[in-house]
């Protein structure tokens, strides 16, 4: 999405939110957008990471059932 935006249309942005906020605002703004960002990657990080959590745990007990018929067939 962002590669299609370019130097040019970034530009005609930041000039938009510069007469729009005002140039006192903008750091405000942009800190508020950097918070958001982080907080947004750290959420999704922390569902990746329960999701693969649950896979493996998943994955494991399927391992179990597994090597248990592989034994019961063995006998």
């Amino acid at each position: 999405m962002l590669q299609s935006i370019g130097v040019p249309g970034l530009v005609i942005i930041l000039v938009i939110a510069l007469i729009l906020f005002g140039p006192s605002k903008l750091p405000q703004l942009g800190k508020a957008v950097g918070q958001t960002l982080k907080e947004f990657k750290n959420s999704t990080k922390d569902v990746v990471d329960d999701v693969t959590g649950e896979f493996k745990e998943v994955k494991e007990e399927f391992t179990l059932v597994d090597n248990k018929k592989e034994d019961s067939a063995k006998k």
